[in-house]
């Protein structure tokens, strides 16, 4: 292990949606624990990302999930609030990587060198894994904010702008979870 280089992978969840925080995770997987069936989170069924993600907690030396809030993304913009996701992820872990592979454009400020991978999430096990993570961990926090907003439909569309949230949008009005510089929620403010 001492001569092991420790490689995190980075990737985000929910930069999408209209509601809720963007999320990011790092994992530096375990090269003696493989876990089978690592993938892109979008190309997995919920089902399968929700057994897999037990097997990345348990198998991994280490993983970390962190989130931008809503006011941050409205404040510093998408981008830069998904970087700050994944920066704070990997500073996160109990073990320091020596390595970042990060899916997208760009890589988090983070003092450890990096390398983002376009579509990493398909290619890199580590980067699959925390891909992973990203998206269960955000699908929970978004079950969590249907119980507080109900008319929404958090819980089905997890914030994304379906027609049934945009429907809910103009029926209740933007709720504090919403985000304010999103056109469509920003349309609504304008409006009213």
């Amino acid at each position: 292990m001492a001569d092991t280089i420790l490689v995190c992978g980075v990737d985000e969840a929910g930069r999408g949606p209209l509601a809720g925080p963007v999320s990011a995770a790092a994992v530096i997987l375990d090269p003696d624990q493989p876990i089978a069936g690592l993938a892109d989170s979008k190309k997995l069924s919920e089902a399968r990302r929700d057994r897999l993600a037990p097997q990345i907690r348990e198998r991994a030396l280490a993983w970390a999930v962190a989130y931008a809030e809503v006011d941050e993304i409205d404040q510093l913009n998408i981008l830069q609030a998904t970087l700050l996701a994944m920066r704070r992820a990997v500073l996160a872990l109990p073990v320091r990587p020596q390595q970042m592979l990060v899916d997208g454009l760009y890589c988090p400020d983070t003092g450890i060198p990096g390398t983002a991978i376009v579509q990493g999430d398909s290619r890199i096990a580590a980067i699959s894994a925390a891909s992973i993570l990203a998206k269960t961990s955000r699908d929970a926090l978004m079950l969590e904010l249907h119980a507080t907003y109900p008319d929404y439909g958090f819980a089905s569309h997890k914030g994304y702008p379906t027609a049934a949230h945009l429907a809910a949008l103009r029926e209740h009005g933007v709720s504090a979870v919403h985000r304010k510089s999103f056109r469509p929620v920003r349309e609504l403010l304008f409006r009213g």
